[in-house]
């Protein structure tokens, strides 16, 4: 009875293996496309991020342009109103007042001045940048598109395929108890090959082609316990026969009478 759970459940993960190999060979086909389109998107949504934020300064250096420039109005309203309060002072103190107060404000007014200029070149670069942003954006996005074509078209001729197999798995999951699925997906993410369960071919293991002791041949065999590869930790199935050919045996040719009457009379 302990056999026969043993062995059916080395015959459901080799049924699983058989699945998720097949997967494997469709994913093979798509190659990196995936990741190329994933990595694609990913810098894309940084490009559009950075932009963002770009087009988020250009629009407060604007802002600032545009309170500095009410800003000058202001000062230039004060400014006249002082010019013409200059008009009905009664002493020299109210007038030299009015006249500091009128230099503040033109002072002020270059201050706003200047800082429009540098915000303006500030603008500009931004603008520099925004643009470059979108160039290299609109190259990227032709590139997605065109990738995203081809992964699309490898999709759709394999879909039917890929389909099946995955519900040919789940079914064949529902199978195999939690704790050996477990381990079963963790030794297909370390393995290379993504291969977990293996056979021994040629007294090697399957996986890592390490030497498999005889006595441990015999274990796998029994398929009275799971066994584990020393080496690479995979899951030995089973044995499969390997027949050595015979070796030719030499047949030596008898030399013919006369052949050997030529050799006796040479010799006397």
């Amino acid at each position: 009875m302990e056999n026969n759970t043993v062995a059916k459940k080395l015959d459901g993960l080799l049924k699983l293996q058989e699945i998720d190999s097949k997967l494997d060979e469709i994913r093979k086909i798509r190659g990196d496309l995936p990741e190329e389109v994933q990595d694609l998107e990913d810098e894309i949504e940084g490009y559009k991020t950075r932009a963002g934020k770009f087009q988020k300064e250009l629009t407060e250096l604007k802002a600032f342009i545009k309170n500095e420039e009410e800003a000058i109005k202001e000062h230039q309203k004060i400014i006249k109103k002082y010019e013409e309060q200059q008009l009905d002072v009664r002493n020299n103190r109210e007038y030299e007042a009015l006249v500091r107060e009128v230099e503040n404000k033109e002072l002020d007014i270059k201050l706003s001045q200047k800082s429009i200029r540098e915000t303006v070149i500030k603008v500009e670069r931004k603008e520099a940048q925004i643009e470059e942003i979108q160039v290299v954006l609109k190259d990227r996005e032709e590139d997605l598109e065109s990738k995203r074509a081809e992964l699309d078209k490898i999709i759709a001729e394999n879909e039917d395929v890929e389909n099946k197999l995955r519900k040919e798995r789940e079914k064949r999951k529902k199978g195999v108890e939690e704790r050996l699925y477990k381990a079963y997906n963790k030794l297909r993410l370390n393995a290379r090959n993504g291969l977990a369960i293996v056979h021994v071919k040629r007294d090697a293991c399957g996986g890592c082609f390490n030497i498999v002791p005889p006595q441990r041949q015999v274990d796998i065999k029994e398929r009275k316990k799971i066994v584990i590869c020393e080496h690479c930790g995979r899951i030995l199935a089973d044995v499969e026969e390997h027949i050595k050919p015979e070796k030719k045996r030499t047949v030596r040719k008898k030399r013919t009478t006369r052949k050997k009457k030529e050799e006796e009379e040479t010799a006397n």
